[in-house]
């Protein structure tokens, strides 16, 4: 049978549930929230004369829940307006809703007994065929199933999001023995590519994949830190970016997980287990103590962390687990960890610091060495084989290499050999590995990974959507490349572009790359992808080469900077072939610049876009007024003329405020995205879904557009804009340079001295935006503000 998912239901509407809900709101899916009904009316309630059969009494719980996530930080739902697709209801009236529903979702308490029962009534208005899955964290999916019909288990498993659902990329998903395989994989393509999720595949045993041995990590972690005398905050100086692990290492991770939620997990696991590894997760007595004074971590303002303000200003303290007071935050400093920082790779870091003999070294094998061999020892049992571990960590716990990866970086058979002198018992299939002369978890074939299973060697199994730059370089797709940006054969005649400058920040070698690729295109391709895999798709221009050639006064190479930038990006709009632009992450300034005169832009759902140039005293000066403009216009109905001034007060806002999406779909209501522009909900297919548009474009017999002239709104909408601005420096919003900035902002987005409806062509519009550009980087505040940004990284207000 053919399925689909058209409406869901999601059945709990706490955190995790009205966030799942969010999400499913986030990629188009009309979904029901349903909840208890509250065991009874509140002092207030019967103030205001509400009965108990009022629904603003009986859905008390899921509309407290929907209006919170209008609130909540960071944002569950990509715009305000998703929650719309969302529709509230309660476990008592509204359970026969369900039969409408393609997926049901439970997230209510984690009490074996209560699902159970929920599951009982679910059975019986559910439609056959129709999915049902638990968000559990870690009871057993086969005993939540038990005495339910056949249809439903057949339908049935279990869907484990991480918190919170929109941002946190792993979904583990475990079937039971009466799990339909179709059903199996329906989930995990709709996990893919609907949801946009990493898909792991975890058996039923307790805390499934990624928690267990996240779990047992941390709690390995809290033990070696006990016994060895380490502090907090030492701890977490070498357990995060250093060793490829998230900024909140190993306790700021905790503070934010929430202690109260990480002891319910560790709990989980020790009342399942025997042996060494129950002992491993006894919880400590200082953690019971700190959650019973309700030190929980961030929700409850401390934990391993307080915050408190000083004459000072603000300072962080560290607790001091032994007495369970605060203390000042410290650092650990070795030679070997100065030496590491300095070292390119996390792979080099990692091996460096795991063999040094000093205090850094010693922590990080005794708390990495324990958590390699529990994921060996566990592997087959929690999972088919050691690449589901390693996704689950990385997906899940935002980890840069899983288990076996780090292994293979720190040498399997050189750490194997110190872990035997050391007295550890080495997992049997790890010994096997070993015996049959080879050598590591993983190899690689033509680019191509293959990992370890049962004696020999399978390819690992990936999604055919997902693109990887670094594999198509291993394979000499490269057609051509400088210091900034490298063109690569995508395959199917489409090239790519990748940004390879630190931060990918625009600077001449990229710009010259663009004129470079643009000819390679039209000469020998279907169409270009510019797109890469760095943390960001573009931070902006180099502010570091524009304020050294304003600050020596070389205005005549600044000049010639930014006519080669607005030339490399007429290139683009004109291309004879299409351009598609890969946005993700970070894009910003610059980066917004080099997309929008591009064919179509495919963007990653989470995009956070921007022209922000008056934070560092500019505007836009590649294009980007005219383009933002250009499409905001290209959004009035035919013969609009009477709407041009609300185009110009739009793009006027947009970028005198550095307004920056909170996700792509932000993105189309700040007018960044045209309606023929598409969103990648899984990032990891952005590059494939962006050749796939250059291919559709290419088929249909793509024509560049025509250059044509552009209504502006002259003098007088010049006045009106900057009213506006005047009006907000009268109010001391804005300080006098801020005006400064707008003024000449207004004169760009107006076309200067012209009368209001005078059609202008795009290059007397260029040159007024690198006037106006080039004189404020000559301003001695501009430079203040470009000065402050690379030193503090953030905006100064002068």
């Amino acid at each position: 049978m053919s399925r689909e998912i058209r409406k869901a239901a999601v059945l709990g509407s706490g955190v995790m549930g009205s966030g799942i809900a969010a999400h499913l709101a986030n990629v188009g899916i009309p979904t029901l929230l349903l909840d208890i009904v509250p065991p009874s009316l509140s002092e207030e309630e019967k103030a205001k004369g509400i009965t108990e059969d009022h629904p603003a009494f009986r859905n008390k719980f899921t509309l407290s829940a929907t209006q919170k996530l209008l609130k909540q930080k960071p944002a569950p739902l990509a715009v305000k307006e998703n929650l719309e697709l969302i529709s509230i209801g309660n476990l008592t009236d509204d359970l026969e809703k369900l039969k409408d529903v393609d997926w049901i979702i439970e997230v209510v308490v984690e009490r074996l007994d209560v699902k159970q029962k929920l599951f009982e009534q679910v059975d019986q208005y559910r439609k056959p065929g129709s999915i049902v899955t638990s968000n559990t964290s870690g009871i057993s999916i086969s005993a939540m199933a038990e005495g339910r019909s056949e249809d439903f288990r057949a339908n049935f498993l279990g869907t484990h999001f991480f918190n919170p659902p929109r941002y946190l990329k792993l979904l583990e998903i475990i079937p039971t023995e009466d799990t339909l395989p179709e059903v199996v994989q329906f989930m995990r393509n709709f996990g893919e590519n609907v949801l946009g999720k990493g898909v792991v595949e975890a058996k039923d045993t307790p805390n499934f994949i990624a928690n267990r041995i996240g779990t047992y990590g941390l709690m390995i972690t809290m033990q070696e830190m006990m016994k060895q005398g380490y502090s907090v905050g030492e701890v977490d100086s070498v357990t995060g970016p250093l060793i490829g692990r998230p900024k909140s290492a190993t306790f700021r991770t905790l503070d934010v997980v929430g202690l109260d939620t990480f002891l319910h997990v560790a709990k989980n696991v020790y009342e399942q287990v025997d042996g060494k590894e129950k002992e491993v997760f006894e919880i400590p007595d200082f953690l019971n103590e700190m959650v019973d004074k309700g030190w929980t971590g961030s929700k409850t303002g401390q934990g391993f962390y307080l915050k408190q303000k000083s004459k000072a200003g603000s300072e962080i303290l560290e607790l001091d687990p032994a007495t369970l007071e605060y203390k000042p935050r410290s650092k650990m400093k070795t030679a070997t960890l100065e030496a590491a920082k300095q070292m390119k790779t996390t792979n080099q870091k990692v091996k460096a610091l795991l063999y040094s003999d000093d205090r850094a070294g010693k922590l990080l094998w005794d708390i990495i060495k324990p958590v390699l061999l529990y994921s060996a020892e566990k592997c087959y049992e929690i999972a088919d084989d050691l690449v589901a571990i390693d996704q689950a960590m990385k997906w899940g716990f935002g980890w840069e290499h899983g288990p076996f990866e780090i292994w293979d970086a720190i040498g399997v058979p050189q750490s194997v050999e110190r872990m035997k002198t050391e007295g550890e018992t080495i997992p049997g299939w790890v010994e096997e590995l070993l015996h049959s002369e080879k050598n590591s978890f993983y190899t690689k074939t033509d680019g191509d990974r293959s990992y370890y299973h049962h004696g020999s060697y399978l390819p690992v199994e990936e999604n055919k959507k997902v693109v990887y730059l670094s594999r198509l370089k291993e394979k000499g797709n490269v057609i051509t490349k400088n210091g900034g940006a490298t063109l690569i054969d995508l395959g199917d005649d489409v090239a790519g572009l990748e940004f390879n400058s630190p931060n990918n920040a625009i600077g001449p070698e990229i710009i010259m790359m663009l004129h470079q690729a643009i000819d390679e295109v039209e000469k020998n391709y279907k169409g270009l992808v510019i797109g890469n895999q760095g943390k960001n798709f573009c931070v902006g221009a180099n502010l570091m080469l524009i304020l050294m050639e304003a600050q020596d006064d070389n205005f005549f190479e600044l000049d010639m900077m930014v006519r080669q930038f607005q030339q490399a990006m007429a290139r683009v709009r004109y291309s004879a072939k299409p351009v598609v632009a890969a946005n993700f992450g970070m894009t910003l300034g610059g980066g917004v610049e080099v997309s929008l005169p591009a064919a179509r832009l495919q963007m990653s759902s989470e995009t956070y876009m921007g022209l922000v140039e008056t934070g560092v005293g500019l505007i836009p000066g590649g294009g980007g007024n005219k383009e933002l403009y250009l499409r905001l216009l290209e959004q009035l109905p035919e013969g609009a003329k009477g709407d041009l001034q609300k185009v110009a007060n739009q793009a006027f806002e947009t970028i005198a405020m550095a307004k920056v999406s909170t996700s792509a779909q932000e993105a189309r209501k700040l007018g960044f995205l045209r309606k023929e522009d598409s969103i990648s909900v899984n990032g990891d297919h952005l590059l494939h879904d962006a050749k796939t548009q250059v291919l559709a474009l290419e088929s249909l017999g793509y024509t560049p557009p025509v250059r044509k002239k552009i209504p502006v709104v002259g003098e007088a909408g010049y006045a009106t804009l900057a009213l506006g601005a005047q009006t907000m420096h009268f109010s001391q919003y804005i300080s006098e340079h801020d005006l400064k900035i707008a003024k000449k902002l207004a004169f760009v987005l107006a076309g200067g001295r012209v009368p209001e409806g005078t059609l202008v062509d795009e290059q007397y519009l260029l040159d007024l935006e690198r006037e106006a550009f080039l004189s404020l980087a000559g301003e001695p505040k501009s430079q203040a503000r470009m000065q402050h940004m690379l030193v503090k990284g953030k905006p100064l207000r002068n």
